[in-house]
């Protein structure tokens, strides 16, 4: 039963590494039709186009998820440092870097959905015409796409099922070792 709990557990940490890693890229990706299309609407601070200050008003999250993404990484990798990833047995470092990650990856895709979604509201309200046609004369990219909005349920979805997954292996290696120390305490009462 150990070797199951075990290989699950490593391809589990593994996996948040990925997703960790997911997550930054699409920090990084996440402005790229909002700069593709509105950057070139601004002069001297303020844009033609009506609703275009998303562009603006993003800055500020974007290097911030940025910081979290990257954090995520690191918080992942100590789920390796601390062997969570391989060690039979959990001590208090195991646990701490299972709580960790966890209370982090919660608060990462609390924070970041209740601002995404925000953003992708103020998107919506620009005037897409006047935009269209800023695009046609500056022969820029023009998009009414939100996809790099709505691509959060995804990643954010498979962060959550992650450090699901990571909470429910956590308690079946607590029973497991419970059972263990069990059949342990058996063995020695029948010899004595």
């Amino acid at each position: 039963m150990y070797k199951k709990q075990v290989k699950l557990q490593r391809i589990i940490c593994l996996a948040l590494l990925i997703i960790s890693a997911v997550i930054f890229i699409y920090s990084l990706g996440i402005m790229t039709d909002l700069y593709d299309s509105l950057y070139s609407t601004y002069r001297r601070g303020k844009s033609s186009i009506e609703g275009a200050e998303v562009y603006m008003d993003m800055q500020g999250f974007n290097k911030s998820f940025l910081y979290a993404s990257i954090g995520m990484i690191l918080l992942s990798a100590l789920l390796f440092v601390t062997n969570t990833a391989s060690r039979r047995r959990y001590y208090i470092g195991n646990y701490c870097a299972i709580g960790i990650f966890s209370i982090a990856s919660i608060a990462l895709i609390v924070w970041a959905h209740g601002q995404i979604e925000a953003f992708k509201a103020q998107w919506l309200t620009i005037d897409f015409a006047a935009l269209a046609d800023h695009a046609v004369k500056r022969k820029t990219l023009y998009t009414e796409s939100t996809f790099w909005f709505d691509i959060h349920y995804v990643i954010f979805g498979l962060l959550l099922i992650g450090t699901v997954l990571l909470i429910a292996n956590t308690i079946w290696k607590c029973k497991l070792m419970k059972d263990e120390q069990a059949l342990i305490a058996q063995g020695k009462g029948a010899v004595a």
